[in-house]
């Protein structure tokens, strides 16, 4: 434990985002960071609970409890308390192999799971591990660790997301020879464009695929398996492979006039056009999906909907709604959602601030769902319409179900509409040139036993094998399925 009554002598404190009218000026990380001196007293809030909870890992009521990657955050909180940062680390790399990434992306089940969370507000634990590493950098002690011997094995890893470079690099420790294959020009995945910029820095994800280069991880890039390199050769010339696609194929909006309307995206196409371009040349070569002086709605009310309202704003657009057709959350805990269950609580998030901030109030609007797509005489999206719904349990199914509010029906004005609604499972083409087995909801057929698919010396991980989830399940899938994978190169 840290210090045995920091918990009764210090509250919560979170270092304050940079001003919302001041951040949406550019692309840099909205973030900022206490000093190591202000983090170790919010370390010291860590409490000897007895049972911690926070690096439980559990999924309860469908979602995650505590931190999936079992990160010994007690132990590491002590640490950074004591002023042992170095070994605070060490610790922390023990378990997670890009804390400077889940440092600002993950939800932090752990902070929903955390004993303290029962009578007071949670340790700051995500952002208690972003210093950690932050300082880590900063100090020169992260270096590159290559392994001491090979094992003459050779391993091709598909996609280079978070399960995809979680893999690589435990594989490349375990002293396998790993190339990865990545479809886009440049490495990362979900990491480089699926999350913008101001939420994760792409600099800190090129820092780590470096590191990870001289540590003797191949990454070729442009590469698109079963496009560009016959899938079947893969089997030739390596001894195990794994795949790391990820859940790419994007659910679609189910509505009168959908099909062919103009000026209707998918947010994935929308975000990773736009930090292509902003990478390339600061959007000064236009190629990307410009929101601005338009009316933009986005569909879906997750992170990717959140990064669609913020990305619009600094684009500067005219205006901007965004859908969301379940109800709103209640702010606090309902009886049906005990700790250590996650909180299904009413929270806002950056792009709802900003846009607070620059149109007077929440973008969000709960319980609405789209029913016709109306264009003008170009085919160009014009307007969505939609109805309020209440969501009733079906009498034989016991399911919930959507339920129109009669009269309840709306116009809204739109000329670009972002669809974020989730994804449905991996592209499927590669999956069919390999043969590989597939679940009912189209993922990959591969049990948490072994990660191991129908096909000897194929395994997969993250989204492809789970379906649509956090970049932290996404390490905790690339760590397990490369113990898997080194244990049937090498029997044990």
């Amino acid at each position: 434990m840290a210090k045995p009554t920091g918990f009764l002598e210090y509250t919560r404190a979170l270092s304050p985002d940079r001003p919302p009218l001041e951040r949406i000026k550019d692309w840099k990380e909205f973030h900022t960071a206490f000093s190591a001196e202000k983090q170790q007293v919010q370390a010291a809030r860590c409490m000897d609970c007895g049972t911690p909870f926070c690096h439980s890992g559990l999924l309860i009521g469908g979602a995650a409890s505590g931190c999936p990657i079992n990160n010994l955050i007690p132990e590491w909180n002590e640490l950074v308390y004591r002023g042992l940062w170095e070994e605070a680390a060490k610790r922390l790399l023990k378990t997670n192999n890009f804390p400077e990434f889940t440092g600002r992306v993950c939800p932090a089940p752990c902070e929903g799971s955390c004993t303290l969370g029962l009578i007071d507000p949670a340790v700051s634990i995500k952002a208690d591990e972003c210093e950690i590493i932050d300082y880590a950098f900063e100090q020169g002690w992260i270096k590159p660790q290559p392994p001491e011997t090979r094992t003459g094995k050779k391993v091709a890893v598909i996609g280079s997301g978070p399960s995809g470079l979680a893999c690589a690099a435990q594989l490349n420790y375990a002293g396998h020879s790993v190339t990865v294959f990545e479809r886009a020009d440049r490495p990362g995945g979900l990491l480089m464009y699926g999350i913008p910029n101001m939420k994760l820095d792409k600099q800190r994800v090129l820092r780590r695929v470096k590191l990870m280069e001289d540590e003797g991880v191949t990454f070729k890039t442009g590469v698109e398996v079963g496009k560009d390199l016959d899938a079947q050769s893969l089997l030739a010339d390596f001894d195990a492979v794994v795949l790391c696609t990820g859940a790419t194929k994007p659910r679609d909006l189910s509505a009168e006039g959908r099909e062919g309307a103009e000026g209707i995206h998918f947010a994935v196409d929308f975000l990773h056009a736009n930090t292509k371009s902003l990478l390339d040349s600061e959007l000064k070569d236009g190629s990307y999906i410009s929101a601005k002086d338009k009316h933009v709605i986005v569909i879906g009310g997750g992170d990717t909907g959140t990064d669609c309202v913020a990305t619009s704003i600094r684009h500067g657009c005219k205006s901007i709604v965004q859908f969301e057709i379940m109800p709103k959350p209640s702010a606090d805990r309902t009886a049906g959602n005990p700790w250590p269950e996650w909180p299904k609580i009413f929270r806002t998030d950056y792009g709802q601030e900003e846009a607070a901030a620059v149109f007077g109030g929440d973008p969000r609007t709960y319980g609405v769902m789209t029913t016709k797509v109306e264009t003008d005489d170009a085919g160009h999206i014009r307007a969505l319409d939609t109805v309020q719904v209440e969501w009733k349990k079906d009498a034989k199914s016991g399911r919930f179900s959507p339920v129109p509010v009669s009269g309840s029906e709306k116009t809204w004005q739109a000329d670009l509409v972002l669809i974020a609604m989730g994804f449905l499972g991996p592209e499927q083409a590669l999956l069919d040139d390999l043969g590989i087995e597939r679940t009912a909801r189209s993922n990959v057929n591969a049990s948490e036993a072994d990660y191991a698919t129908n096909i000897p010396g194929i395994f997969a991980a993250g989204d492809a094998r789970r379906g649509q989830s956090l970049v932290v399940w996404g390490i905790h899938e690339g760590r397990a399925a490369a113990a898997a994978c080194d244990h049937y190169l090498t029997n044990q």
